[in-house]
């Protein structure tokens, strides 16, 4: 009996150790710093004039001291050399399900600016989206030609160097900064201001070494207008090519974004640091690119992962 018993007790015992969780990890952590050594180059600039809606762009908080020239901050350095806009990423691992269900974030067009300036797609990415949130106020004087309405601007266009005119029915409805009207309830030497929307036109690219090759190309001409277009025929290629979207309209708005195959990655902020939790545990490369630096390609380390541990890493992008 006691024989039994005591087999009795040791199964009881292996269905409860087998019943019980049993301790897991869901892999590692990496952690570190980006960072620029030197003298970051200057910014670039473009003329407000030379490009549509100078009047509107101007309201872009990157410019120069006399509101002339719009500033492009391609490199963006904190006193500890910390290097903004960097993304970092695992290189090894390739998720299919996550690629597969990768749709990215919204790129915002908002007072001529592509934000976020860096980020992340994946090859063959089915929905890229952007969305235009800018319009602009616009002095204008009316006049009649027939059933149309001509709205003519009341200052000349800078970059054009000639005045506007927009024609709508009369029959349509105008916005102005004081509500809606109807084209018909306007009268021919009336002076309003009406709304109306910044046309912005993102054209995509693949871009391998010196060569590019589009991906879309499409007009958003009014506040609230979106696009969602999957990343085709151009798909870039992860270590082969990125991604870069311009506006056709405004050259200084730009997006740039690194081909990944796994949620291993982050885009740092301005403190250069980054966190990337979960990684499974294994010997990997750790890359680190910014799209004006070291020729566009990325910086390397070799890192390893255990099981809830932390793996550091420092990565120095240099002039």
């Amino acid at each position: 009996m006691k024989k039994v018993a005591a087999f009795t007790a040791i199964a009881i015992g292996a269905i409860a150790l087998l019943a019980a969780p049993l301790p897991s990890w869901a892999g590692g952590t990496v952690e570190g710093k980006v960072t620029f050594s030197g003298k970051p180059p200057a910014p670039k600039e473009f003329l407000f004039e030379k490009f549509p809606n100078p009047r509107f762009c101007v309201k872009n908080p990157n410019k120069d001291a006399k509101g002339e020239k719009r500033l492009l901050h391609e490199v963006e350095v904190g006193k500890d050399g910390s290097l903004k806009n960097a993304v970092v990423a695992i290189e090894g691992i390739n998720d299919e399900k996550f690629v597969a269900d990768f749709t990215g974030q919204d790129i915002q067009a908002e007072l001529c600016e592509f934000k976020p300036y860096t980020s992340v797609v994946v090859e063959n990415q089915k929905s890229f989206r952007v969305v235009n949130n800018d319009e602009e106020a616009v002095k204008v004087e009316v006049k009649k030609e027939g059933d149309q309405i001509i709205l003519k601007d009341l200052e000349m266009d800078p970059k054009d160097k000639k005045f506007k005119e927009t024609r709508v029915q009369a029959s349509d409805t105008i916005r102005t900064e004081t509500g809606s009207v109807r084209g018909a309830d306007l009268k021919p030497g009336d002076k309003v201001v009406v709304v109306r929307g910044v046309l912005h036109n993102p054209h995509s690219f693949k871009v391998k070494g010196p060569s590019s090759a589009t991906i879309f190309n499409i007009g958003l001409p009014e506040k609230g207008s979106k696009l969602d277009k999957p990343l085709k025929p151009n798909s870039p290629k992860p270590g082969e090519s990125v991604f870069r979207m311009q506006c056709d309209q405004h050259e200084f708005m730009q997006v740039w974004a690194l081909p990944i195959t796994n949620p291993y990655y982050a885009v740092v902020g301005e403190d250069g640091k980054f966190e990337i939790k979960d990684v499974p545990a294994g010997k990997y490369k750790l890359v680190a690119w910014h799209p004006a630096l070291n020729k566009g390609k990325p910086i390397e380390q070799e890192i390893e992962v255990k099981d809830g541990a932390s793996a550091s890493a420092k990565l120095e992008f240099k002039p």
